[in-house]
């Protein structure tokens, strides 16, 4: 590909950020889109764009741009992306895929109409530890896994004011209501053994741990402050995902554990700790952990190892930078989509029926197939 032009939405907010992977690619910003009228010159000359739009119709209607990044709040990613795939557009969403179980259905069936190629732009599942646990269990290394824990553990409450959207969206609903970061790592883990066919949850029930804290206005979060869900795999295993922006705490995001029948891992759950493994075949005796970090020259991917200069400048762990490279490996037909529509919503629709569960009393709820939609 010559050079691929894309217009990014929500340019003066999170779609800025995807600049120096894009930079660092083939891909010209040719426009950018957002509702802040104000801030949209500054975007544009950031980013390098010729064109601005207020109205992002109008940039898919006017603009020759091949791909649109969705870097806006949640209830639009479903529209925005819809929209796109209907213009024969590439997408690359923000997470989660949709906020409804109807409006993901719509989605999935804009995803198959077109030969357009979507992505869903869940960036933990390239941070560097978690690439090289995945590489391991292909490897065969952690024997068969059949248990994982993920938490999100991230205070968001100033953060609710000042983009009152998360306010409605994240901590305005009870249940997981934020789960691709937790959930999305594993489930590439559960299905990356070398005998698997893939994994997804099958089941789930979700209980929270009550309401402990109040908005600036006095209102109660209607998110209770630590959400858990337990999820039943297709495989037989159990995976644990706790979501928790609420509580009064120091910051401690992105925690993980996986357990096969030859393996395990720990990841730190503090700055400064330890990424902790023990591998049946690396490891002395049943007692001994490695630090993970040993084992990086024989574990993290070559591309990782290539892009890392480029990914430390992107953010997100690296993942800003390795997802638009997986992006635009998928639109050139060098390889599938790594988060294609089905994997989106096997990441997004755990959540969205975790907020049922809760709301019937932690009962066990199914959750759909979307390959079956």
């Amino acid at each position: 590909m010559e050079r691929l032009n894309v217009g990014i939405v929500g340019a003066c907010g999170r779609g800025a950020s995807f600049k120096v992977a894009c930079d660092a690619m083939n891909i010209k910003v040719l426009a950018v889109c957002d509702t802040n009228a104000e801030g949209l010159a500054r975007a544009a000359e950031s980013l390098g764009a010729e064109e601005k739009y207020a109205d992002y119709d109008a940039m898919l209607e006017k603009s020759d741009i091949d791909a649109v990044i969705i870097g806006t709040p949640m209830p639009l990613h479903v529209p925005q992306a819809v929209a796109a795939l209907k213009h024969n557009l590439h997408v690359l969403s923000e997470v989660p895929a949709g906020v409804s179980i109807e409006e993901c259905k719509e989605l999935v069936q804009a995803g198959k109409a077109g030969d357009a190629v979507y992505m869903m732009a869940e960036n933990y599942t390239y941070i560097r530890w978690n690439v090289m646990v995945r590489e391991m269990v292909r490897r065969g290394l952690f024997g068969t896994p059949y248990y994982a824990e993920g938490e999100y553990v991230h205070e968001l409450k100033p953060l609710n004011e000042t983009t009152p959207w998360r306010r409605k969206w994240q901590t305005g609903i009870n249940g997981i209501t934020y789960p691709t970061h937790s959930l999305g790592p594993i489930l590439q883990w559960m299905s990356a053994p070398p005998e698997s066919d893939g994994d997804r949850v099958v089941s789930l029930c979700c209980a929270g741990s009550g309401h402990h804290y109040r908005d600036p206005r006095g209102d109660e979060y209607e998110n209770e402050d630590s959400c858990v869900m337990l999820c039943k795999m297709e495989s037989g295993g159990l995976v644990k995902i706790r979501v928790d922006m609420l509580s009064d705490r120091p910051h401690s995001m992105t925690n993980y554990q996986l357990q096969g029948t030859d393996g395990c891992y720990e990841s730190a759950r503090a700055a400064g700790g330890t990424q902790r493994i023990w591998l049946r075949s690396k490891c002395e005796d049943q007692n001994t952990w490695l630090n993970l970090a040993e084992l990086e020259d024989e574990f993290l991917p070559d591309y990782w190892k290539v892009g890392e200069e480029n990914a430390r400048k992107a953010g997100h762990g690296g993942g800003d930078y390795f997802e638009i490279l997986d992006f635009m490996d998928a639109i050139e037909g060098k390889r599938p989509c790594v988060i294609g529509i089905h994997e989106a919503m096997d990441m997004t629709l755990p959540g969205l029926v975790s907020q049922q569960s809760i709301l019937e009393g932690g009962r066990w709820l199914d959750v759909p197939d979307s390959r079956e939609w």
